[in-house]
């Protein structure tokens, strides 16, 4: 059985910094502390902004031998909008705007180096043996169409040997009569699918089914919360959206499609992407991060059903 590998979906939430480190803790220090009680973690801030050699050097040496990181791709490479100031300067000149600032209709060249640099920029990850995954999280008007598919193959042939983990966000790729397909597609890409725990809300599109599949050796769940009020809410924040807090009653519903998992797939991950605070549950005072609190007792629920998993562990 493949251990299941319990992480958070950042170590740098507002949330965590000021709820799950001991008071102090000073910014660099954090995924060191974070290391000592996990053994992977996502990175979030590259989809905001391509990360440097130095940057990612500086995490490798922060985290011990057999520390796992999956990195979210960079929102171009996802199809998502990006500013004109988000790119490297050099490559501005490449790119045209639309009326907000954003870049409008990028080339496949332009988006190949982008490509480029960012899986170069990782380098450090790989020669460590820490490099998971390359996350490309879909947005949800990425809808299953031949167009969409050409792209998500071109994507993950720029990848090489790099891993390339999948969430879909528009009920297209995963609804019943699409399934099949999208998941033969993925396997056929060496790609893995993502599964996803969210809300449960009639007739949103921009949101999948929970599809417990492999479609590589790898498996990987997410788990967004399930706050159905706010999810959808007009101007709403991300924030918000993932404001939530899983009982343990949500949480017992996976341990035995964790250990499916973990007999089927060679590794195995979980992720919690709540990511604000909550009150401390059977405490009249304090708070708690909601991503670092389900964690841990996640774990628990898998020590007592026998499921074998790292991470987790209380501070």
């Amino acid at each position: 059985m493949a251990p299941i590998r319990i992480g958070t979906c950042s170590w740098a939430d507002q949330s965590l910094s000021k709820f799950f480190y001991p008071k102090g803790t000073p910014a660099r220090e954090r995924l060191s502390y974070y290391a000592e009680r996990f053994d992977t973690v996502e990175v979030d801030s590259t989809f905001y902004r391509l990360p440097s050699p130095e940057m990612v050097a500086g995490w490798a040496e922060r985290t011990p031998d057999g520390f796992v990181m999956h990195v979210k791709a960079f929102a171009l490479m996802t199809r998502h909008p990006v500013k004109l100031e988000q790119l490297p300067p050099d490559l501005r000149g490449e790119a045209a705007v639309d009326d907000r600032g954003r870049v409008e209709r990028p080339s496949r060249e332009l988006r190949g180096e982008v490509f480029d640099r960012f899986l170069a920029a990782l380098e450090p990850l790989r020669e460590a043996g820490k490099l998971g995954g390359i996350l490309f999280q879909w947005p949800p008007y990425v809808v299953r169409k031949p167009l969409s598919l050409d792209y998500l193959a071109w994507a993950r042939e720029r990848l090489g040997g790099d891993d390339m983990l999948v969430e879909f966000r528009h009920v297209s790729w995963l609804e019943e009569e699409a399934r099949a397909a999208t998941l033969a597609f993925l396997e056929e890409l060496r790609a893995t699918h993502v599964i996803v725990d969210a809300p449960r809300i009639e007739g949103a599109k921009n949101l999948v089914p929970t599809v417990v599949a492999l479609t590589s050796p790898t498996a990987y769940v997410r788990f967004h919360g399930r706050n159905a009020k706010t999810w959808n809410r007009r101007g709403g924040s991300a924030a918000e959206r993932f404001d939530y807090l899983y009982p343990p009653d949500e949480l017992r519903e996976w341990v035995e499609p964790l250990r499916e998992l973990s007999n089927e797939a060679e590794q195995a991950f979980a992720f919690f992407n709540n990511n604000a605070s909550s009150p401390s549950p059977g405490a009249e005072l304090g708070r708690v991060a909601q991503a670092a609190q389900n964690a841990f007792e996640l774990r628990g629920l898998l020590d007592e059903a026998g499921v074998p998993a790292t991470g987790g562990v209380e501070p």
